[in-house]
């Protein structure tokens, strides 16, 4: 009996990427991960695909419906989210990447975002309670003392602790320099010093994912302030900002918890998606509980003093490749979800069928639909790939044996990150309308999942910065960086494919477009930089990172596509349609996708100001 294809993801290409393309079971070779095997990797993605199907998929609409709501001051929410995580928690996944002495499995990076996919297309808001803590864990493991990583990560990896991420406010929004909440030295509280100079913390955060809920013991919040001056005023900027763990209940010495600190929930947000996330408006020192004796939130400084915001780098880099991992499960899982319904849904006939008593046909087979599939299979699939070869440069990073390999990892994921969260927020969001679109009128109703995953989804190019933000990170930064280091190493590499491109017969035309491509985005980038004129460079930011973002992926299709050209001859049949599939994608991607970057890339290059000039009393 044939095993029904998963709605979630799928197998077969997450097998192709990770060991067709990305080779990962080469990582075991390196002594970090030489416990491992293909054996390993597949058993935990095998029994993370159990787990996604059987425990987080199955409340996703429930949860939906069902948002959290306060009641006697405590946060409610339906009992399959705890059950979830805490089936997650119980297989060891929160530290599946971290190191065996705190409790980890060591996983490759690669591996584990493959893992984790699973996860966030199944339910994208109760994964995002791990996702976020994983991510506070391993800032504080990086960063940390010993002792506030025994005391707040190990419970975080070991899933007793969940953390947030505590940056924004009402009035400061992105511009983290702006903050307000305010952090004051309080040297008579009685905590040992290993856990970092005790402060008082003062202020309001805002847009909080996970930031109170009563699915884990205790909550980690890291939490952007600032320090004030001799004379009271606080510092201007973002240089002078630092980061503190504020813990919702105090930690005693004996690792027991303690009294309740002054974090204050002062309401939730309803959002469009990801409704079963609780995000919430926290007060910190509002007076409502007197830890020690005394209001103001009890926090601890991790690192130095004004250096807060390179910490929560770590954190906020993890998240931007974390969040781009969520947009493309939920393009994919939508993809997944239309294409079975184009299958099963007979509708009208053929445009050369005359005869109007034949029976209606599946509405796959209208060339329309397939056009539409065809374009969510070539973003989805496309930005899984992007995803998972930034995992991978992570593990490189941190495990390549030569430095040299080493440093160029971080090149290319300072160049990448960008992309790597705004181009499937972006795209796997169209892939969710046009998902939408084959459903007809059934997509827009709830009867349906694809509707919910574009809501979901729609949430994504805000979270963990604006496309406007990540284009100004982009052209406003790292193209410039170590003298275009960055950027020059990126077409080192997009050249070596465009050349192997070039063994293929069917893929030379693609290598002779996707060269012209690097061709355009580098002049029009040496354009841009001789300006002379940062608001005239910056005006269109965003075109910018979209041309950008629209050349990486026809790279990432290329790649694909020479792997999949020089497995289909020895191929089964069945397997024959897999890598045929692939091929078509690249196809559609560089004869309907690619030309909109050139497009884009032209009329910057003319450094046209129409957005620039354009005045706010002409609206």
């Amino acid at each position: 009996m044939s095993v029904p294809r998963s709605l979630i993801a799928s197998e077969r290409d997450i097998a192709f990427l990770l060991y067709e393309w990305l080779n990962a079971e080469a990582l075991c070779a390196r002594p970090r991960f030489a416990e491992h095997s293909r054996e390993t990797f597949d058993a935990v993605l095998e029994t993370a695909a159990s787990l996604a199907t059987e425990a987080f998929a199955p409340h996703n609409k429930k949860s939906d419906a069902n948002e959290p709501y306060v009641e006697h001051d405590v946060i409610v929410q339906i009992p399959e989210i705890k059950t979830a995580l805490d089936k997650f928690v119980a297989l060891g996944f929160v530290a599946a990447g971290q190191d065996e002495a705190l409790g980890g499995m060591q996983l490759p990076k690669v591996v584990e975002n493959a893992m984790m996919s699973w996860f966030m297309g199944a339910n994208v808001a109760t994964s995002a309670y791990v996702f976020l803590t994983t991510g506070n864990a391993n800032l504080l493991c990086a960063h940390g003392t010993p002792a506030q990583i025994a005391t707040f990560a190990k419970p975080q990896l070991a899933g007793r602790y969940f953390g947030t991420m505590c940056l924004s406010e009402p009035q400061a929004g992105s511009s983290l320099g702006d903050i307000q909440t305010r952090a004051v030295a309080d040297i008579t509280l009685p905590y040992a010093a290993e856990l970092g100079q005790c402060y008082r913390l003062t202020g309001n955060k805002m847009w909080i994912s996970g930031g109170d809920h009563a699915l884990s013991e205790n909550i980690v919040h890291l939490v952007l302030a600032k320090i004030p001056q001799a004379d009271g005023s606080l510092p201007v900027g973002a240089k002078g900002i630092s980061l503190f763990i504020v813990p919702k209940f105090l930690v005693e010495a004996d690792g027991g918890l303690g009294a309740r600190n002054d974090v204050v929930l002062a309401g939730l947000n309803h959002k469009m998606g990801y409704r079963g996330t609780t995000n919430c408006l926290l007060n910190f020192g509002e007076g409502k509980y007197t830890p020690h004796g005394a209001a103001g939130a009890v926090g601890f400084l991790v690192g130095e003093s004004g250096r807060g915001l390179q910490a929560m780098f770590h954190m906020m880099n993890e998240a931007r490749i974390g969040v781009g991992l969520g947009a493309t499960m939920l393009g994919y899982t939508g993809y997944l979800h239309s294409l079975e319904y184009a299958r099963q849904r007979k509708q009208g006939r053929a445009v050369d069928d005359k005869n109007p008593t034949a029976p209606p046909i599946a509405i796959i087979e209208h060339a329309d639909v397939r056009r539409m599939l065809l374009a969510q299979k070539a973003y989805a699939e496309g930005a899984l790939a992007l995803n998972l070869y930034c995992a991978k440069l992570v593990d490189e990073e941190k495990t390549a044996l030569e430095p040299s390999a080493r440093a160029t990892a971080t090149l290319m994921l300072d160049m990448l990150t960008p992309i790597a969260k705004s181009w499937p927020s972006q795209w796997c969001l169209h892939a969710n309308d046009l998902a939408i679109q084959v459903h007809g009128g059934y997509g827009y109703t709830r009867d349906y999942n694809v509707e919910q995953f574009y809501r979901d989804n729609r949430l994504n190019p805000i979270h963990e910065g604006t496309h406007g933000v990540q284009g100004l990170d982009l052209l406003g930064r790292k193209v410039w960086m170590q003298n275009g280091a960055g950027l020059a190493q990126l077409v080192e590499i997009w050249r070596e494919t465009a050349v192997n491109a070039l063994k293929t017969p069917n893929l030379r035309a693609f290598s002779a477009s996707f060269d012209a491509a690097i061709t355009d985005l580098l002049a029009t980038t040496r354009v841009l930089g001789k300006a002379n004129n940062a608001a005239l460079m910056l005006a269109n930011a965003s075109l910018y990172l979209e041309a950008f973002g629209h050349s990486t992926l026809a790279w990432i299709w290329l790649e694909q596509a020479i792997c999949a050209n020089a497995k289909f001859d020895a191929a089964s049949p069945a397997e024959k349609s897999f890598y045929a599939g692939k091929q078509q994608a690249c196809a559609y991607f560089f004869q309907y996708e690619l030309p909109h970057a050139r497009t884009q890339l032209a009329l910057l290059a003319s450094l046209d100001n129409t957005t620039l000039d354009m005045q706010q009393d002409w609206f």
